[in-house]
């Protein structure tokens, strides 16, 4: 009963939704539905970081392109987008230790706590392929390389940096090396 319902709802949103001009909807979308994936398999708080990362930054392009449609060209507002989304995802330890998802400093990496640096490794995943993609859409007269290329790159770089890190996850214990 409740996916019937699930699936209504969503059908209905969809069909009555307008379009969105944002930094990308679908890649927003995709790490959104991979962080929670992740979370709900048991996988390394520094892989899921990455994804929260990728995330919140989507989520701050998104809104300061929707600011920008509107009319808005108060400073305060483009100023307080980022800040508001940082603080969302810094939230995440101000849940009550003993919680099955967040473990309090608990697993480290690197002196860092994992889901900190696989949020701030995400982060940077993220602007660095947006940056690469309009350098890219400039030096093509204005139109990118193929369809879909700005989803693509940055779940693209998220996906090649989680392969890293799941490696050094995986692999530097097997060798004796301590990651905190």
């Amino acid at each position: 009963m409740k996916n019937k319902l699930f699936l209504l709802t969503f059908l209905a949103t969809a069909l009555f939704v307008g379009t969105a001009d944002a930094v990308c909807p679908v890649c927003t979308i995709a790490i959104g539905a991979g962080l929670e994936g992740m979370r709900m398999m048991g996988v390394k708080d520094v892989i899921s970081g990455i994804w929260a990362g990728g995330l919140t930054f989507s989520l701050i392009g998104w809104t300061a392109n929707y600011m920008h449609a509107h009319g808005i060209k108060s400073k305060f507002w483009y100023f307080l987008n980022p800040v508001v989304y940082l603080v969302l995802l810094c939230s995440v330890y101000f849940i009550p230790h003993g919680h099955p998802i967040v473990q309090w400093w608990e697993n480290c990496m690197w002196g860092v706590d994992q889901f900190m640096l696989g949020a701030i490794v995400g982060a940077v995943v993220f602007v660095l392929m947006e940056l690469w993609y309009m350098r890219i859409k400039r030096n093509h007269g204005g139109h990118a390389l193929f369809p879909f290329q700005k989803v693509v790159m940055p779940f693209v770089g998220l996906l090649v940096a989680t392969g890293i890190f799941w490696l050094i996850v995986s692999y530097l214990p097997k060798f004796g090396i301590i990651l905190c």
